[in-house]
């Protein structure tokens, strides 16, 4: 297999794990872009099919919560199939959900593709997988390599929005759906041509490895009861109670909130839909800084503090927000750099500290944590849709999501406060 690699390739088995990387970034940030596709298609499907605000968020929500419950089994199915042909599956349902798409007329056609087919779809390429592949294959810089994944997740999510958003108003919403599916198409031909399990596939160790490891045969367990026993082993531990209540705070405000309220929030403001996706763009751009060097922070420092800081600032940023639509561009303009500093950078610190909790569990587990913070987001995405039909403005729940990131920053100081091996080490 080393020489396959090499012979393909032109290069060292060593580049191996960049070339992992680098398919797996790809296939991360590709998911991530199409999975949040539709906060440019809010306004356009009120204005095209007649819905309200509440109609056109359930299926997003639907498509949020999946994103997340999709990622317990997701690990345990990488574990018993392996990592490749789950790619490709979940690469594969964004094809089909996408291209159906351009045929769409009514409410429950968006529920079915956009709900449960790219939630299913993106949910099996979500956080999971970078910390899947980071864990099978990096010993050494795993917690940067976490960042680079989470970044990449994260930012796939926000920096297509002005392409997608400029589409949409030069050649209308179905262009936007066969762009998407295009680049998911190119994505599944490169993970089947340069895609691999884990390093033994390829002749090597773990980046790092000095010494060779034991071949662990895939245990026969059906990965859906693998995952209820993840489920069983965590809901037993204090801390990951904790972890999860500090997560779906996390998705709430990020994904649910901003992810897809803030382009109407701003165009109700008065700012253009392609200016609005830009702004998240460049939030975008400002969280990969923010969670690769959270990452590299992790690797080095205690991750209950760095969440303390992560959480607390972003809520201080959530009750600055209304104040930021109202003013001068300058003000939006420091919230989207501030808030994109800080995006998901606590998804590196989660998963350290349910690595050092749960051991050899904590991929399944870090699964269900993973889905709350999509069952936040998809709270948030319906829950702010109906409350903004309601009142006719935002103001109340940005506040509300500020003071709840504030409250998380409090509990997370309790999360595994027994390990003495997450004192700062620096």
């Amino acid at each position: 297999m080393r020489k396959y690699y090499s012979s393909l390739l032109g290069t060292p088995s060593r580049s191996i794990y960049w070339i992992v990387v680098g398919i797996t970034f790809l296939t991360l940030l590709v998911s991530a872009g199409i999975r949040s596709t539709p906060g440019v298609l809010i306004v356009p499907f009120e204005q095209s099919f007649g819905w309200t605000r509440a109609e056109v968020t359930f299926p997003i929500a639907i498509n949020l919560a999946l994103y997340g419950l999709c990622g317990p089994f997701a690990a345990a199915f990488m574990k018993r199939y392996g990592v490749k042909r789950i790619m490709i599956i979940a690469l594969s349902l964004l094809v089909i959900g996408t291209s159906l798409s351009t045929w769409l007329k009514m409410i429950w056609q968006m529920t079915v593709l956009w709900g449960f087919i790219v939630g299913i779809g993106a949910g099996l390429t979500s956080s999971v997988l970078g910390a899947v592949v980071a864990n099978r294959w990096f010993k050494e810089k795993r917690g940067f390599i976490i960042g680079v994944f989470t970044a990449s997740g994260a930012t796939g999510q926000l920096v297509f929005l002005p392409l997608f958003a400029k589409i949409v108003s030069s050649y209308g919403w179905q262009m936007v759906v066969w762009v998407t599916a295009l680049f998911a198409m190119i994505v599944v031909l490169l993970v089947g041509l340069f895609m691999r399990d884990k390093p033994s596939d390829a002749g090597i160790l773990p980046y790092g490895e000095t010494e060779s490891l034991k071949t662990e045969s895939t245990p026969h367990t059906n990965p859906f009861l693998s995952a209820i026993k993840g489920l069983k082993i965590g809901i037993r531990s204090k801390d990951f109670w904790l972890l999860m209540g500090s997560f779906f705070v996390c998705g709430l405000s990020t994904n649910g909130l901003i992810g897809t309220h803030l382009i109407p929030a701003c165009m109700e403001h008065g700012i253009t839909e392609v200016t609005a996706a830009s702004m998240l763009a460049f939030m975008g751009i400002f969280d990969i800084v923010g969670t690769t060097l959270s990452g590299w922070l992790s690797d080095r420092w205690n991750n209950r503090w760095l969440l303390f800081w992560y959480y607390g600032l972003r809520g201080i940023s959530l009750v600055f927000l209304p104040y930021a639509l109202g003013s001068t561009f300058l003000g939006l303009a420091i919230f989207v750099v501030f808030y994109g500093l800080d995006w998901v950078a606590t998804v590196p610190p989660t998963i350290r500290l349910c690595n050092d909790v749960f051991g050899k569990q904590s991929g399944i587990v870090f699964g269900w944590v993973w889905a709350s913070h999509q069952l936040g987001a998809a709270t948030a995405a319906f829950g702010s849709g109906i409350i903004r039909t309601w009142f006719g403005t935002y103001t109340f729940i940005f506040i509300v999501a500020g003071i709840l990131c504030v409250t998380a920053a409090g509990f997370v100081l309790q999360i595994n406060k027994r390990n003495k091996s997450i004192i700062p080490s620096v």
